[in-house]
């Protein structure tokens, strides 16, 4: 089983001096992580590599993935992030 770590990150506030401003500058869809032996207690993936959406954006149809058929969920999620300031003080 593989294991994996997650990071959340918050929003800094400004009213710190040191603290960073990071904003969210686009979200990716990767891979399909959906399990779809887990039924028979083993493990196999449908081998899509990237999240296409089935429809119009904002329409039910924009979640579902127009290459496997499943939910947008599935796919590993990649966010670019990048940090728009520093209000931290030189040591």
């Amino acid at each position: 089983m593989k294991k994996r770590q997650v990071v959340i990150r918050k929003q800094a506030s400004q009213r710190t001096s040191s603290s960073q401003i990071v904003r969210t500058a686009a979200v990716r869809y990767a891979e399909c992580q959906k399990n779809h032996a887990a039924n028979i207690g083993g493990y196999g993936v449908d081998g899509c590599r990237e999240f296409m959406a089935g429809g119009q954006e904002g329409t039910a149809a924009a979640l579902g993935c127009a290459a496997c058929g499943c939910h947008r969920s599935f796919h590993r999620r990649e966010a670019d992030t990048e940090v728009v300031g520093d209000n931290s003080s030189p040591s």
